[in-house]
């Protein structure tokens, strides 16, 4: 059959080929060459039918020797690239060895945003909590308290990713951003990742005996709520409230830490608990921001968030979570004596940070999303821990100036 050729507008006639050596053709010009039939009957053209071929600048989307489609097109799909996992270039995990490696990324090591969240409110419950120990707390006290909790927030995120990966193993290889995690992509046995949790609950339990005995009793707990929140992406519309009650443990944890007894004192166990729901609507407002980047695919893997149920007004509900952040934030400070300087600080200057978050924030861009999740930590983490600090440091300079006039008296 004769062939006619279009290239560059203009029509040529080739010699005529067997359609087994059309066939050949086709595969060696897969590269630039997309064969149609005309219609589903052959054209005609000096009495003789032909095929008509169409060459392209373009790689084409469709190519096979096999029978054509209802359109006429000989189509079948090419095989799409894919994306290879490639160990990290820079930064702490790109230095340590090779069989590290997958163990790091497990625990997040390359990605500490989520340690410092998990951290932030242990620094607030500590500053908050300060001024209402008998005696109160001095500087290297508040010091080493934050440094143990530091630890403890590497610890225990590292443990609560492993379990989150353990429960999202068949989940997260159909989602971009988690398909490379270690689990997922094999590089770690769930065995091997149960015991690795194993130990790393131990050291945890180890560093919560360096606390008071009754921090023992305060912290246990929470391992429940670790262990939950993964089983809530697939119950519930509002995982990230699990996930606020796990991230927030820590801001009844500063209490205990430093002497405090919730239990026979009122004001402060008030203060503690309008702290701790603080902070859980800071953890729903920030990880709502965050589930944005996985919108699609979450979608696609049946994958529940907050995001995906208030998709249509994200930014009102993102409102409603600050003023009753704020608004609790304020309430802790009432029933702990708090000063000026902490409604200012704290309460001011989170209200600030996240009224600029939630409106410069763009919600269908992931590096906006992304930006705002990890930058948002230290602007309204650092302006209430600023503002409780500054508060601790003038009160304890009041107590200070204090002692010699109680001293003179006695």
């Amino acid at each position: 059959m004769p062939l006619f050729v279009t290239s560059g507008g203009v029509p040529k006639v080739l010699p005529a080929v067997r359609t087994s050596q059309l066939r050949l053709k086709a595969r060696i010009l897969r590269s630039s060459v997309t064969i149609q039939r005309e219609s589903h009957r052959p054209s005609y053209c000096c009495g003789l039918p032909h095929f008509h071929v169409t060459l392209e600048s373009q790689r084409p989307r469709y190519l096979t020797s096999t029978a054509p489609s209802s359109a006429g097109a000989i189509a079948a799909p090419e095989t799409p690239s894919r994306a290879v996992y490639e160990p990290p270039h820079k930064g702490l995990v790109s230095h340590l060895p090779r069989s590290w490696i997958p163990y790091a990324e497990l625990i997040r090591l390359d990605k500490p945003t989520g340690t410092y969240y998990l951290f932030f409110p242990c620094v607030f419950s500590t500053l908050l909590a300060a001024p209402l120990a008998e005696p109160m707390a001095g500087p290297a006290a508040v010091v080493s308290t934050a440094a143990l909790f530091f630890t403890g927030a590497l610890i225990m995120r590292g443990a609560g990713c492993t379990i989150n990966d353990l429960w999202d193993r068949n989940l997260d290889p159909h989602v971009a951003r988690t398909k490379f995690r270690p689990i997922a992509r094999k590089a770690i046995t769930p065995s091997t990742a149960v015991i690795f949790t194993g130990f790393q609950l131990l050291a945890g339990l180890g560093l919560l005996l360096q606390f008071p005995t009754q921090c023992l009793f305060y912290g246990i707990p929470s391992l429940l709520l670790v262990a939950s929140y993964p089983l809530a992406k697939r119950v519930t519309n509002y995982p990230q409230f699990v996930l606020g009650l796990t991230f927030s443990w820590g801001a009844i944890m500063g209490f205990p830490a430093l002497g405090v007894d919730l239990l026979s004192d009122c004001d402060s166990l008030a203060a503690a608990a309008a702290l701790y729901a603080s902070c859980v609507a800071w953890t729903v407002s920030y990880d709502m921001i965050y589930a944005y980047m996985d919108i699609k695919d979450d979608a696609n893997a049946g994958i529940k968030s907050i995001a995906l149920a208030h998709e249509h007004n994200t930014k009102a509900v993102l409102t409603g979570l600050s003023i009753v952040q704020i608004g609790l934030l304020a309430t802790a400070g009432y029933f702990s004596g708090a000063g000026p300087v902490f409604f200012v600080g704290s309460c001011g200057g989170a209200g600030a940070t996240l009224a600029t978050m939630i409106y410069r924030v763009r919600l269908k861009e992931v590096g906006s999303c992304w930006w705002w999740f990890k930058n948002g930590c230290w602007l309204t983490g650092g302006s209430v821990a600023a503002g409780l600090l500054g508060d601790y440091l003038v009160r304890r300079s009041s107590e200070e100036s204090d002692r010699p006039r109680r001293t003179d008296l006695v």
